[in-house]
């Protein structure tokens, strides 16, 4: 699943009239550069979330053929339903088995290499060194595992990228993602890999700049 459904604030006035996913690094959108990664790592059947301006990413990649996928969109209407939320509404769609979700706004080079979750996991992040905009991480974690959050070890940012059990997701219509993943972590529920290699959070047209140097480099 990609989640491509936010309004994009901090990118005004870029998304006043594009949604935040067809902004273009390096003269494709970035909601592609995903599409692509999972196909290279075999990934054939997508859902994509859309609510702002969805109707430019729905004509954009179609049924998901040319790009030799299939796509189900998951339609939220005129309000986006936060993380948690967009999730809840596409399970019918992502079906019963673990499935990779992708924040449509970030840019990374990980290989989505075939990986499974071990039976008592409920997720497993991929984290990455703290960016200058997020100093303090988001997720305490060694050993192969996300640690409870009062957890003295280090803390990494959450890259936007996991693999889930749909076992993880309950919540009203409207909710976050982050307190789920902070309570299966607790229980001993969520392990986690880190990446050193290229990510960055487009969460504003700095970074989508910045983004671009990076990927010319």
């Amino acid at each position: 699943m990609i989640l491509a459904a936010g309004r994009g604030e901090r990118m005004r006035p870029l998304t006043d009239n594009c949604p935040k996913p067809l902004l273009e690094l390096q003269g494709k959108p970035l909601i592609q550069w995903h599409v692509e990664r999972l196909h290279a790592a075999g990934v054939r059947d997508l859902v994509i979330n859309t609510a702002w301006l969805g109707q430019q990413v729905r004509d954009y990649l179609g049924d998901g053929s040319r790009f030799d996928v299939t796509i189900a969109f998951s339609d939220e209407g005129d309000r986006a339903l936060e993380t948690g939320g967009g999730i809840n509404k596409a399970l019918p769609l992502l079906g019963t088995e673990p499935f990779w979700l992708v924040n449509g706004d970030v840019y990374c080079d990980f290989d989505f290499a075939p990986l499974s979750l071990a039976d008592d996991q409920l997720a497993h992040l991929l984290l990455v060194p703290n960016p200058e905009h997020n100093p303090d991480g988001d997720f305490p974690f060694a050993a192969g595992r996300v640690l409870p959050d009062d957890s003295d070890a280090a803390r990494y940012t959450f890259a936007g990228i996991s693999l889930l059990r749909p076992e993880l997701i309950a919540g009203d219509d409207v909710f976050p993602l982050a307190p789920l993943l902070r309570s299966a972590a607790a229980a001993g529920k969520v392990s986690a890999q880190l990446h050193d290699g290229l990510w960055v959070d487009i969460g504003t047209p700095e970074r989508l700049k910045q983004a671009a140097t990076l990927i010319a480099n």
